[in-house]
């Protein structure tokens, strides 16, 4: 028996796969510019990353669960949040005591400060007009 066949197939096959894969400097009509890859290597959490992280960052370290996120924005240090919070749960809930906080984050979504801006009862509605 001749192993000249399998060789043939063997080379066959790496030539087939070598095809397959762009040279290793792009080829002239590629859409991209010189240096991009299309791997995104944008480290930024997104968004919702970030409300989710600040979210039980601020739960950990007050022990009061945090409700739901009534502002949020990027700043030029990270992100800054006001977090709505059950600070003592009371019957009826419409009497419960809920706190907002302002919520501080750093770009990469680690909290890095928040404070508590205004303590108030669930069934009250905001006497400020406006918002803050």
């Amino acid at each position: 028996m001749s192993n000249t066949k399998n060789t043939a197939d063997t080379q066959a096959s790496r030539n087939t796969r070598s095809s397959r894969r762009p040279p290793k400097g792009g080829s002239p009509t590629d859409d991209r510019k010189e240096g991009e890859d299309d791997t995104v290597t944008d480290d930024r959490p997104k968004p919702m990353e970030v409300l989710r992280q600040a979210r039980a960052q601020l739960a950990e370290l007050t022990g009061m669960t945090a409700e739901s996120v009534s502002s949020f924005s990027q700043t030029e240090d990270g992100w800054s949040l006001e977090v709505e919070v059950l600070e003592l749960e009371r019957v009826p809930d419409t009497m419960s005591l809920m706190a907002s906080y302002e919520v501080e984050l750093d770009p990469e979504g680690q909290l890095t400060g928040y404070r508590r801006i205004r303590r108030y009862e669930r069934g009250r509605s905001d006497a400020r007009s406006g918002g803050r």
